[in-house]
């Protein structure tokens, strides 16, 4: 008997109550009975954005739909948009931004490093009109975690939006939507949320609104105006997820009983055992003092074919790890950490790391990553 674990940057690790909210009978989505589900799932997402902010927006997309909202509906064909690129997501708010006309002015950062917040601060007194500043909070591609409250400081004197792609971050790191003055932020369901993938999270600050008026871009289902007015009557402009937003309303609910600073806490005590797990095999991590709680990137060993044992492992053992992207791929290996994790979903994750080096021809000393994980767990109580 094989079982499956998986230990991915999304889709992650959905609770078993979280499954079976979603596989309650179908109702209608203009009755009484999910205007009350959506908006306490609304509330409760707020709660997760740390903001008071009364519109926080659900479609029915991946977080890339909700990205393409927030591009859509703050700017115009011509606009300068200062976008942060220091991996593949990163990169995304640009080839969006591309896609519609708006000129994109790059800030771009070495695979594996953190942006410094006082580059956003010369950009923009360098690019004085640019409207909007794109930043991810935590890069999945490359597991690093850029200092988003810093960001925010460094672009709050300039006359520009801060939108933040926090689909990997929220729920795993801190996102102070309110306290730090950010204007717009997306998440996406299928990670920190503990969800399937399918539903996009957009939180609009009321600082957003006077640009989102302004806007000229196209857009049709992604227009937030019109999000704005349904969500006013308790519901949403199209037919919604209806089966995915019971199921949110059940992984919020477990979100709100642990506590938001105990999810945060519990990801950073984990992603810590992960990483020492790692060091302990004699591997080196790929972003170092930069990484995520995330997910740890590791670098592959020198001549190991990491994607052919990456196969090896799920398909015999049933763990699921994921290898680079793009011009990473064949040189790091990444271990997701997120959502639905524990301690011992760690211990599982970093044995079968040893297992996969161990396995096809890595020299490595069994039982060290475990042993250093345990140590780590059981002193950090």
């Amino acid at each position: 008997m094989k079982k499956t674990y998986l230990f991915t940057p999304g889709p992650t690790q959905i609770p078993h109550d979280v499954t079976l909210a979603e596989a309650k009978s179908m109702i209608h989505h203009r009755t009484s009975e999910f205007s009350n589900i959506f908006i306490k799932v609304t509330e409760d997402l707020k709660y997760v954005f740390q903001s008071k902010s009364d519109e926080v927006f659900t479609f029915a997309s991946s977080g890339t739909g909700g990205m393409e909202a927030c591009v859509v509906n703050t700017l115009s064909q011509g606009d300068k948009a200062v976008v942060v690129r220091g991996g593949k997501f990163g990169e995304r708010w640009a080839e969006i931004c591309e896609a519609y006309g708006v000129d994109v002015i790059p800030i771009d950062i070495e695979y594996g490093k953190a942006v410094k917040p006082d580059l956003l601060d010369y950009a923009l007194r360098k690019e004085k009109e640019a409207r909007s500043v794109f930043v991810t909070q935590c890069e999945t591609s490359t597991g690093v975690v850029h200092d988003i409250e810093g960001i925010a400081k460094a672009v709050k004197s300039h006359n520009a939006l801060l939108i933040i792609d926090a689909i990997t971050g929220i729920g795993v790191h801190p996102l102070m939507m309110d306290d730090w003055g950010i204007d717009i932020a997306v998440a996406g369901s299928q990670k920190g949320c503990m969800l399937p993938p399918g539903l996009a999270f957009v939180c609009v600050a009321q600082s957003a609104w006077e640009s989102i008026k302004k806007a000229r871009l196209p857009k049709y289902y992604w227009d937030f105006k019109k999000m704005r007015k349904s969500l006013g009557n308790k519901t949403t402009p199209f037919t919604p997820a209806i089966s995915l937003i019971m199921a949110a309303g059940k992984a919020l609910d477990m979100i709100k009983k642990e506590g938001i600073e105990n999810v945060w806490s519990r990801h950073a005590r984990l992603a810590h055992a992960t990483r020492e797990g790692i060091k302990a095999l004699g591997l080196e991590l790929f972003a170092g003092d930069a990484s995520s709680n995330v997910l740890t990137a590791v670098k592959s060993p020198e001549g190991f074919d990491i994607n052919s044992a990456i196969k090896k492992l799920r398909d015999e053992s049933g763990v699921t790890i994921t290898g680079g992207q793009e011009e990473l791929k064949g040189k790091i290996f990444r271990i997701g950490h997120m959502g639905y994790v524990n301690e011992f979903d760690i211990i599982v994750a970093i044995s079968a790391v040893e297992k996969c080096l161990h396995e096809n021809g890595c020299k490595i000393e069994l039982g060290k990553g475990v042993s250093r994980v345990q140590e780590v767990l059981l002193s950090c109580k």
